[in-house]
């Protein structure tokens, strides 16, 4: 029974992908696909800094990215397949929320079940500290931009839009990646008047990210 156990163990080991596995697999594609993007965008791949907005109403992924200088330009947007919840920051744990606010990604899954995926640093300082002082506990977490097209409180891309993702990821460094998560696009339109209540400390979220967005062009 244990030779099996460690057989397993050991075949398991064997067969997981590392990130230099998957940047080999997939990195030629996903840099032919991004590269007109970024001509068209006159940034050079990889860029210096990259921003991912992710607009939840919209089912929107936009990237933006830097090179020589500090203005970020456009350089493309993916349709998000699949995300659940509605307009709202993620309270706790189970809400099937989408996280609102300013993230990073902190790691590079090769192996998940979803394709590829991009871990953001949800709960990050500002959630906890909020959480702190309404009492709340049981945040959640395990919040990816990942493939496939079905998701509970993640952003589900598509394998394809993952591999790119990831890809670039890899390419540009985590340490220069930032993530916008925002219920609207609200460069263009307001909540929708049907939005459920927030907590009261959630306008000044939103009209952070307004702010940032609205220093985001097209």
């Amino acid at each position: 029974m244990w030779a099996v156990i460690l057989f397993v163990a050991a075949a398991a080991t064997v067969n997981a992908a590392t990130v230099a596995g998957r940047l080999a697999e997939y990195g030629p594609m996903a840099r032919a696909r991004l590269a007109p993007h970024f001509q068209r965008a006159g940034v050079a791949y990889p860029p210096k800094e990259l921003c991912l907005v992710g607009l939840k109403e919209e089912r929107r992924l936009e990237l933006y990215a830097t090179w020589g200088t500090n203005t970020l330009r456009f350089v493309r947007a993916y349709r998000i397949q699949a995300a659940s919840g509605k307009p709202g920051p993620k309270l706790c744990e189970g809400d099937g929320q989408v996280p609102e606010g300013f993230y990073r990604i902190e790691a590079l899954n090769p192996n998940s079940r979803y394709h590829l995926s991009l871990r953001v640093n949800y709960p990050n300082q500002s959630d906890r500290e909020q959480a702190r002082r309404d009492g709340r506990t049981q945040l959640g977490g395990d919040i990816m931009i990942h493939g496939s097209n079905v998701s509970v409180g993640c952003l589900a891309m598509g394998d394809e839009a993952a591999e790119d993702i990831f890809v670039l990821a890899a390419d540009t460094g985590l340490k220069q990646i930032r993530v916008l998560l925002s219920p609207v696009d609200f460069r263009v339109r307001r909540l929708p008047q049907d939005a459920p209540a927030f907590p009261a400390w959630v306008a000044a979220l939103h009209q952070q990210l307004a702010a940032d967005l609205k220093r985001l062009t097209r």
